[in-house]
């Protein structure tokens, strides 16, 4: 849990660097920055924004590769140990990714970056789920379903295709959103396909591919203004509302008849 806090805290920096304009602040510099060593002296406060997210992003790495010996030196279920690894193996790639969002600057590099650190997130969101599932209650699939319902429609109020005034505050609190989003379909496919039986199991265990539609055309749509990427936005955030709405209540019934 403290690893996919600091995943989570990693990604959200990250937006908030990029957000402020810091970037690029330690003049295209990488591992190192403009303030000596660990720059303890930093040349502006943009170039301290982005190094406290590269030290955020080596703390993070580390409970990366410290959960995973131990999900493999334990008895941890092996579900569990494979999630992580996966996040282990993502992390160099998503090292170099970085390095080249300041070496480079381009925007598939960017969009590398971005989605390599919600595979890593995913990873470790699933580990976290499947540790704790044995004490998670059935109820918690609709409560999540609900929840995501309400952040669909959410993360376009928050995005620049509502906002003409765009701030860094509301970028970041987008991505939050974003995350708790995918988190919370995470939850409703592994617990929610143990929990219900049928064609309803293999629905919930579905959930997240639609989640992260919504959260690929989202990013889309506000990266180029596309009308047509904006259109199919919308389509799939209608979409997305039936269904989980739909899927929230299919499974509250069902929980309060058993």
């Amino acid at each position: 849990m403290t690893t996919l806090a600091l995943v989570s805290a990693t990604i959200l920096l990250g937006i908030a660097t990029k957000a402020a304009g810091a970037g690029l602040a330690c003049d295209a510099n990488w591992p190192l920055c403009d303030g000596g060593v660990l720059n303890l002296f930093p040349a502006t406060f943009p170039s301290f924004f982005e190094w406290i997210h590269r030290v955020v992003a080596g703390i993070a790495g580390l409970f990366i590769l410290g959960s995973a010996i131990v999900a493999w030196r334990t008895d941890t279920d092996r579900a569990v140990a494979i999630a992580l690894t996966i996040g282990l193996v993502l992390t160099p790639v998503q090292v170099a990714l970085g390095a080249g969002t300041v070496i480079l600057y381009e925007i598939p590099i960017l969009n590398l970056h971005f989605w390599t650190a919600i595979a890593i997130f995913c990873s470790f969101g699933i580990g976290a789920i499947l540790v704790w599932e044995h004490r998670i209650p059935t109820k918690a699939v609709p409560q999540a379903l609900g929840l995501a319902t309400v952040l669909v429609p959410l993360q376009a109020l928050l995005s620049p295709l509502v906002i003409s005034s765009y701030t860094q505050v509301l970028q970041t609190a987008l991505y939050a959103v974003t995350l708790v989003f995918i988190g919370s379909l995470l939850l409703v496919a592994i617990v929610g396909r143990r929990r219900f039986d049928g064609w309803l199991s293999t629905v919930l265990t579905a959930t997240p591919i639609l989640g992260l539609l919504v959260a690929y055309f989202g990013r889309e749509s506000v990266m180029g203004f596309d009308p047509v990427v904006v259109l199919a936005y919308t389509v799939i955030t209608i979409l997305a509302v039936l269904v989980y709405g739909w899927l929230g209540l299919r499974t509250r019934s069902i929980g309060a008849a058993n």
